[in-house]
């Protein structure tokens, strides 16, 4: 039961992490409140398919699906501010939202079984953590070699215009300035 649990746990992860993430940033604000409006009635609809389950089942229930409610609500953030900071927050929240719903599950069991139910979901949250995590360290690195690699242009492009004199070289410098992004 617990191997199959485990992969269970990492196949959804995976899963959830693979997932593409919202388009970034090409939504209108009417469509970011529709969207928030979706998710809240989703979300009722699916607390209200728990009302008929009882005891950890329905435990179980009422966090997946809070669980889907805050990934969607991350989607869509993401979806319509396009930052990085809120595409990792996306990463951030199913791997809370995993765990959480995994080790509600390990309730169903007793003793060493849930001890070890209960490890093995939280192995999968820091696994998929770190890779939240990694991808952060990776977009900063990213964002750091662009801006690097914007001043070694503009660098080249100031270095062309001191081949000129006067107005055209001031002028060729301030275009260079201007098309690598520096004012």
């Amino acid at each position: 039961m617990n191997k199959s649990f485990t992969l269970k746990a990492s196949l959804v992860v995976a899963a959830m992490l693979a997932l593409p993430v919202a388009q970034a940033a090409t939504m209108t604000k009417a469509d970011y409140t529709a969207g928030k409006a979706r998710i809240g009635s989703d979300y009722k609809a699916a607390k209200a398919t728990c009302a008929a389950l009882a005891g950890n089942g329905k435990d179980v229930c009422i966090l997946e699906a809070i669980a889907r409610q805050n990934v969607a609500s991350a989607e869509l953030e993401y979806g319509y501010t396009g930052k990085p900071s809120d595409q990792n927050k996306v990463l951030v929240v199913k791997a809370e939202s995993a765990y959480a719903v995994a080790k509600e599950k390990c309730d169903d069991l007793a003793g060493n079984s849930k001890d070890v139910c209960v490890t093995e979901a939280k192995a999968v949250e820091t696994k998929a953590l770190a890779n939240a995590k990694m991808g952060k360290q990776i977009g900063e690195a990213t964002t750091d070699a662009e801006v690097t690699k914007r001043d070694a242009d503009l660098k080249v492009a100031t270095e062309k215009c001191d081949a000129m004199a006067g107005d055209a070289k001031a002028n060729c410098v301030a275009v260079a300035k201007a098309r690598f992004g520096k004012t």
